[in-house]
This record gives C-alpha cells, sequence and structure tokens, in this order.
C-alpha cells in the first residue's frame, strides 16, 4: 500500500512521490486527496498513576466547606466554610483522624470565607470572605492585623504573588483587585469582566495575573501596567476553577462543558480535556503530573496531566445523614508533597485522600485501546 492507501489485492495503486508522506495525505489513483488520519495522529502514552482512595473523614465545620490552604511548611492546613470560621489542622493528625487535629479556630468573618493563602515569608494567613471582607491574620497573636477594603460585593478567590508582597482577590464586583500587603492600598483594579470573577492564578513571569470568569471567558493581565493581554473565549460555560503545575508554564482552566489546556506565557490553546460532564467547582494538580477535577455532583476525575487521559473516575461518598444533594465538592488541594489530596465539601466535611499503595499497573493497567479510540475521534472531530 502507498503512504497509507489500502490496495485490495489485484488492485494497482499508484505510488505518490510529491510530498505525501510528510503531511499525512495521499493521493488516491482518481486523484482524490485523501488525510490518512492514523498517521497524522500521533497517540501520547500516558503516564501510569495509581488510583486514589478515601483515607480520612473530619467533621469539624457546621456548614459547607469552600476554601482550603497549606502552609508552606506543610505541617497545617487551613479550612473556611460557610459557618464563617476558618479552621486550621495539623496536618499529619489529620490524616490519621487523630481527635486533636484541629488547631484553632478563627471568627472574625461575617460571611462564607471563600478563599485562604498561607504567606510563605511572613507568618500571615489571609482570608476572603462572601462578606466583601479580605482579612490579614497574624499567626503568631491569631489576631486580625489588616484589612484591604474595596470590593463592593462578595469576594470569591484570593491568591498571593509568588515574589512580590501582593494579593489578588476576585470576586462578584466582576473585578480583580491587586492589594500591597503592608500599606493595605489598591495597586490595580483589573476590571474588564463582566461577571464574577471566580478563579485566579498568579505567577512570577507574565502574565502575573489570571482570572477566570462566570462571563465564561480567561483573561491574562500585564501587572505592572494593570491592563489585559489576552481574553480567552473558548469556554461556553462559567470558568469556575484554574489551576497550575510547578513544573510547567501551562495551566487548566475547568468549567461545565470541558476542560481546557492553555500555554501559560501567551495562552495558547493546547487541548480539551472531555469527559467530566458536570460543574467543575474546583482543579488540584501535583508535582506528580496528576490532575485532579472534582465537581458539584460529588464526581471526581484524575486525568494524567501531559497526556489529557483520564485515569480514574470516581465519586465523593457524602457523610451519612446527609441528603444525597450534598455530596458536592467545592475545594480541592494537594498537600505540598502531592501524596494527599484534601477536599473541601457540601455535606460540610473535610477528606483527605491518597494513593492506593496496593495498585500497580497490572491491578489498574492504561486502557490504551479506549485511549486510543478518542484520541482517534477527536482527531476527526470538525469544529
Amino acid at each position: 500500500a502507498a503512504g497509507g492507501v489500502l490496495a485490495l489485492p489485484g488492485q494497482k495503486v499508484q505510488a505518490v512521490d510529491d510530498g505525501a508522506d510528510d503531511s499525512g495525505k495521499t493521493v488516491r489513483p482518481g486523484g482524490i486527496l485523501v488525510k490518512s488520519s492514523a498517521a497524522s495522529t500521533n497517540i501520547p502514552t500516558p503516564k501510569w498513576h495509581a488510583p486514589w482512595r478515601l483515607s480520612t473523614v473530619l467533621s469539624a465545620h457546621l456548614g459547607w466547606v469552600r476554601s482550603i490552604a497549606f502552609d508552606p511548611t506543610n505541617t497545617m492546613f487551613a479550612t473556611g466554610g460557610a459557618d464563617r470560621v476558618i479552621k486550621i489542622f495539623d496536618l499529619a493528625k489529620a490524616c490519621v483522624g487523630a481527635p486533636d487535629a484541629l488547631k484553632i479556630t478563627l471568627t472574625g468573618h461575617i460571611g462564607p470565607v471563600r478563599g485562604l493563602a498561607f504567606s510563605p515569608r511572613h507568618p500571615y494567613l489571609f482570608s476572603a470572605g462572601e462578606d466583601k471582607q479580605v482579612k490579614c491574620w497574624d499567626l503568631e497573636t491569631n489576631q486580625v492585623v489588616r484589612h484591604y477594603h474595596g470590593h463592593l460585593s462578595g469576594v470569591f478567590a484570593l491568591k498571593l504573588h509568588p515574589t512580590l508582597d501582593l494579593i489578588v482577590t476576585g470576586g462578584r464586583d466582576a473585578v480583580a483587585r491587586v492589594w500591597d500587603m503592608r500599606t493595605k492600598h489598591q495597586v490595580h483594579c483589573l476590571s474588564g469582566h463582566d461577571n464574577t470573577v471566580g478563579a485566579l492564578l498568579t505567577k512570577t513571569t507574565d502574565p502575573q495575573v489570571i482570572t477566570g470568569s462566570y462571563d465564561t471567558t480567561i483573561k491574562l493581565w500585564d501587572l505592572a501596567a494593570g491592563k489585559c493581554m489576552t481574553t480567552l473565549t473558548h469556554h461556553k460555560k462559567s470558568v469556575r476553577a484554574l489551576a497550575m503545575p510547578s513544573f510547567e508554564n501551562t495551566f487548566v482552566s475547568g468549567a461545565a462543558d470541558t476542560l481546557k489546556k492553555w500555554q501559560g506565557r501567551d495562552g495558547r490553546f493546547i487541548k480539551n480535556f472531555t469527559g467530566h460532564k458536570a460543574v467543575v467547582n474546583a482543579l488540584a494538580v501535583n508535582d506528580d503530573g496528576v490532575l485532579l477535577s472534582a465537581a458539584d455532583n460529588g464526581t471526581m476525575n484524575f486525568w494524567d496531566y501531559n497526556t489529557g487521559y483520564n485515569f480514574q473516575k470516581t465519586e465523593t461518598v457524602a457523610q451519612p445523614g446527609s441528603l444525597d444533594a450534598e455530596n458536592g465538592i467545592y475545594a480541592a488541594e494537594f498537600d505540598g508533597t502531592g501524596t494527599r489530596l484534601v477536599t473541601g465539601e457540601a455535606d460540610k466535611t473535610i477528606k483527605i485522600w491518597k494513593e492506593d499503595e496496593e495498585a500497580s499497573e497490572l491491578s489498574h493497567p492504561v486502557d490504551m485501546a479506549g485511549w486510543r479510540k478518542k484520541c482517534l475521534a477527536e482527531a476527526k472531530q470538525r469544529y
């Protein structure tokens, strides 16, 4: 067969020399140009990852658990809930379900706590809530030492800049505000979205701030000028989650239609991660290249970050006594080592997940046949 055209026995096929192989196209004897999909679609081999399973459940909050943050030393994590409190847990004790895992409860917000972040350079915890408040807690005295005042409505997302002493908050007033941590002044008001800013990313290189909004767009911002560099309009539904790995300059956005992976520098679209048909509330990625997408209906999908292979589909279990409607996941975060996953849920629990130690490539093999089929189907798809 000449360059991807199958010849039946006894049938002569004219060989094609004019650049047939490099373009993956072949000319049939009738002069018809045929694109042979198998030749041009290269199917990436997914890395094997162990499946994850539930290890511990913590019931501490009296409302939905809306936000999670790990401290830089990885010894503790904080959770914020719809019960307006922030709880700080000892990570090691929480993982084994010890009764004294809860270190302290911080009260002060008067609305659900939607954003949390520990500062890597100061003994501070930052929190943001639907009460329009952004607070800075001193963890040595456990008191609020600063307020960042200016949001016109609830604050839904909070991130710290990795190298500068800046806080970025996004909220229902459709802007992302950049605050100077020390002076409490607003440095920039990144406006341009038409609806709630529900997700944020910050990084050291331009675009230093990335916002995802319920108006379905993602904007990349020039932090020095306070202006929008690029707007990505690929999603058809609200962008509720963004995640960025430590090992490469890309990021993933999650919406109810698909997850999309983008180039970090210019926002070039890389690929779709299709198959999670639900409202994705949280995304998290660890150093091992495991991406988790967690949804409003309690479904959790685990993906190989590099290839987009969905290696595990699972569902969280609402704690006994809950309604079926309460198996939703609002927040998810991997710890510093990437071996533990903490989710904050609608049944008021915090769940800790870990990889199955007994699993191997023999017990849970990569479904290469299904993956190949999916890759070929997507390559043929017309947009």
